[in-house]
């Protein structure tokens, strides 16, 4: 008798196990209203990084190119570009005292993997440093903006 209750219970629970369509739906609705609210958070948190990340890129290709200036007397010209920190240009005004390891060791990519733009002399200054945005193309709004070393942070 009591094998036959055992299997009874063990199939009315086993009728009973599992979630409904409705308590799935619910979840579901949860997640997606969750989903709503902290994906544009984070978002809009990945996009103030990227700026942060070419301000201090920025910094670091400022600093070398102020000792190259020292050792040079002169900035890279926009042909030579943000390259004739990491190699000697042979473009003149080819430099008389570059240091054999370079003033920086390599060039960083932009944060959506661009090449830094570089300008002497810049519009209002000795020179300009520049990431074109996300978009890769002059001009934009938001992520696609341009972004100077010139810029108010």
């Amino acid at each position: 008798m009591s094998t036959t209750m055992n299997i009874r219970s063990m199939k009315t629970r086993a009728q009973q196990a599992g979630f409904t369509l409705v308590e799935i739906m619910v979840v579901v609705i949860i997640i997606g209203l969750l989903a709503g609210i902290v994906v544009p958070n984070v978002m809009d948190n990945l996009d103030k990084a990227n700026v942060q990340k070419a301000r201090a890129d920025f910094s670091s290709l400022q600093t070398a190119l102020k000792l190259y200036r020292i050792d040079n007397f002169n900035y890279p010209t926009t042909e030579q570009g943000l390259e004739a920190l990491v190699t000697k240009s042979s473009i003149a005004p080819v430099p008389r005292n570059f240091k054999s390891s370079g003033y920086i060791d390599n060039l960083n990519k932009d944060p959506w993997g661009n090449d830094y733009q570089y300008m002497s002399p810049g519009e209002g200054h000795e020179y300009d440093i520049y990431s074109l945005g996300a978009d890769g193309v002059s001009g934009g709004e938001g992520q696609n903006a341009d972004i100077s070393v010139w810029d108010e942070q």
